[in-house]
């Protein structure tokens, strides 16, 4: 077998899966003061990801781990590169972690607003920076030789400003978009109530928008990065989130949910394809450009962690499938307020309707 290839798919599919599963996360935080006027809709808000949030950022640090283990030059150069954007993304996760566990520690409806807000802007900024940091490693970064001068080596040379140009801020501001868009699909799916309306009808106004993007942001990384596969999986992301704002508008929840993570997927895929065989691109040297081979591990390494990925991976996946069928039921808000919901054959009784 060629590790270093199946190293870097199961790095891009951990990646995936982080994206996917966290991005309805902090698309449902960022929603948390837009979506819930009330605090009884705030909890049926919050509740709807509390027993699943935690989980989902597992595959956060699989995803890094497996990067430190099989390409230690990539994640040397990468988090070094990016050092004040992955601190960003830290800070914002413990700020997260923090205030969905103390907000209710007090009655205080002030104290209550000030965690929100910290949930708001823990959720935002995991969000934007990794945009920012995926679009940066497509559009490639200038590197100079790293303390060993040899191929495989190279060093991210480049400042905090030089990493937001046009496209890598484009990156950021979809993945928001997008994440809050999923974020939506998902209360629509998980909720009933006022809740459950005011999510359906934002979903549905900001599908347009957000499939502009998605296509803008897409149609640049085919430009920087010409790859003949990827156009394909870039087409159906697209029409992915097409369908998921008919499916939304038509009340079929569950299809919709799949849809938008569908699409989130396919974004995930045209960005880490678009890189393949390439892990971070040097546009001062190319000899300097880390590859799936300079910057992987001995076979030896790569070697073992295939034995316990083959293991763990399994049993990981199973037992974060099972909690999700054990939280699947909507969660119902106290109020019902059918002016909330945009006009769509659907009553706020109707089941769940999953793909």
């Amino acid at each position: 077998m060629d590790l270093p290839v199946v190293w870097f798919v199961a790095v891009a599919v951990l990646w995936t899966g982080y994206l996917v599963l966290e991005g309805f996360d902090f698309g449902v935080g960022m929603l948390v003061r837009v979506l819930g006027r009330r605090e009884d809709d705030r909890k049926v808000l919050l509740g709807a990801i509390g027993p699943v949030w935690d989980g989902n950022e597992v595959w956060l640090i699989a995803a890094v781990g497996s990067m430190f283990a099989a390409f230690p030059a990539w994640y040397a150069a990468m988090f070094s590169g990016f050092y004040l954007p992955v601190l960003a993304v830290l800070l914002g996760l413990i700020l997260r972690g923090v205030a969905l566990e103390y907000r209710e520690k007090a009655e205080d409806a002030r104290w209550r607003a000030r965690w929100d807000a910290c949930i708001t802007v823990g959720s935002f900024l995991p969000a934007f920076v990794w945009g920012l940091v995926l679009a940066n490693l497509v559009r490639g970064l200038p590197m100079v030789p790293g303390t060993l001068g040899s191929t495989g080596s190279g060093i991210v040379d480049a400042g905090f400003t030089d990493l937001f140009d046009g496209y890598a801020v484009l990156g950021g501001v979809l993945m928001v978009a997008l994440f809050v868009l999923h974020g939506a699909v998902f209360l629509s799916l998980k909720t009933d109530g006022p809740v459950r309306h005011r999510a359906r009808a934002l979903a549905v106004r900001m599908s347009l928008p957000v499939l502009l993007l998605l296509a803008g942001f897409l149609g640049a990384t085919l430009f920087l990065r010409e790859s003949t596969w990827t156009v394909w999986v870039a087409l159906a992301s697209v029409a992915s989130l097409a369908l998921a704002a008919a499916a939304v508008y038509r009340g079929r929840e569950g299809w919709a949910f799949t849809a938008t993570a569908t699409a989130v997927a396919g974004l995930s895929v045209v960005i880490f394809g678009s890189l393949f065989p390439q892990l971070l691109v040097s546009t001062t040297d190319p000899a300097l450009t880390l590859d799936i081979r300079n910057a992987a591990s001995a076979p030896y390494t790569l070697g073992v962690m295939s034995w316990v990925a083959v293991v763990f991976l399994p049993l990981v996946i199973g037992y974060q499938s099972w909690s999700y069928w054990i939280f699947r039921q909507r969660l119902v808000g106290e109020r019902i307020e059918p002016s909330d919901a945009p006009d769509a054959p659907s009553s706020p009784d109707s089941p769940v309707n999953l793909p």
